[in-house]
């Protein structure tokens, strides 16, 4: 009997320990949240070295210009950039994690959707347009987009934008070539979701004659240029009007994005030839699968986004 109560007043100890140091786990750990969720552009500011001259490089420049014109264009007073006021570059380690922090932090203003469809845009504080699983994926999409971006020597401005819901500021690194990423920049795309198509011309001289067809969407920066594309090709082989084979190609990529294409003939021989096609491009806050059972890319998240799914039929 003894023995009993020694083992249970050991047992009572160790299950004391197990909860202080659960408790202890606990408090760091909402510590650590804590200490997270307070960063601000000001810690930033202070971590940073200062840049001798107050102005951007030319390359920067033109993408600032011409993203405002853009704006003008598609979202006219919605959304336009206020001002600039360049900051420094990061030189220490500890101002790269802050600059991660910073991004992906709830309380930062974030944009998504394409510009060419006002309809789609969303403006506000990440932890306002996400939530619950959706906020994670975000902010786990967003630190892994920038990771192997922002580095020493990356240097920090902070623009001001005015919108149709008030003013706001966001934190955008950039260098000599140009900007690298802020959270409105690299949120918002502009894509005709229309498509580009190409068909090849025939070569009726010789026996066998191949034929191609392509289509393909791209997304591009604010600025312009391109920031991804995602497309197929399909290519029939015949004589006459009997096609003896076929073969279809894909591909899909994006800056600072997530991308998949997947392709595949359905009909080589006969009348015609056919394909499937799965395409997607979507900026790091949203998620692409692929189902192989219906052949289709689906998008989920929340986030800027293109998705194309279908058939194409190509006839000699």
């Amino acid at each position: 009997m003894k023995k009993l109560v020694t083992t249970f007043k050991v047992f009572a100890v160790l299950s004391v320990l197990a909860l202080h140091s659960c408790r202890d786990e606990n408090n760091e750990m909402n510590q650590q949240e804590a200490v997270q969720a307070k960063v601000t552009a000001d810690d930033l500011k202070r971590e940073i070295t200062p840049l001798l001259s107050p102005t951007v490089p030319d390359a920067v420049q033109l993408q600032l210009n011409e993203s405002q014109k853009n704006l003008g264009i598609y979202l006219k007073n919605d959304l336009q950039i206020a001002g600039v006021a360049v900051l420094g570059k990061i030189t220490t380690p500890k101002g790269i994690e802050l600059s991660k922090s910073l991004i992906t932090d709830k309380e930062q203003y974030t944009a998504s959707g394409n510009i060419m469809d006002p309809s789609s845009v969303k403006i506000g504080k990440l932890g306002e347009l996400y939530t619950a699983e959706d906020l994670t994926t975000a902010q786990q999409g967003l630190r892994e987009a920038i990771t192997e971006e922002i580095k020493p020597e990356t240097h920090v401005m902070e623009i001001t934008w005015n919108s149709n819901s008030g003013k706001f500021t966001t934190v955008c690194f950039y260098n000599d070539s140009g900007i690298i990423w802020d959270n409105i920049f690299g949120g918002l795309v502009m894509m005709d979701t229309r498509g580009n198509a190409e068909a090849s011309n025939n070569n009726q001289a010789s026996k066998v004659v191949s034929t191609w067809y392509k289509q393909w969407w791209t997304a591009n920066w604010l600025w312009g240029s391109k920031r991804g594309e995602a497309g197929y090709q399909i290519t029939i082989y015949y004589s006459g009007s009997t096609v003896s084979n076929a073969d279809v190609s894909d591909w899909g990529y994006i800056s600072l994005g997530k991308a998949k294409s997947e392709s595949k003939i359905t009909k080589k021989t006969g009348a015609y030839g056919q394909c499937r096609y799965a395409l997607g491009l979507c900026t790091p806050t949203g998620s692409l699968s692929f189902n192989s059972s219906n052949f289709t890319v689906s998008f989920s998240g929340l986030g800027s986004n293109i998705v194309s799914n279908g058939t194409k039929s190509l006839y000699p």
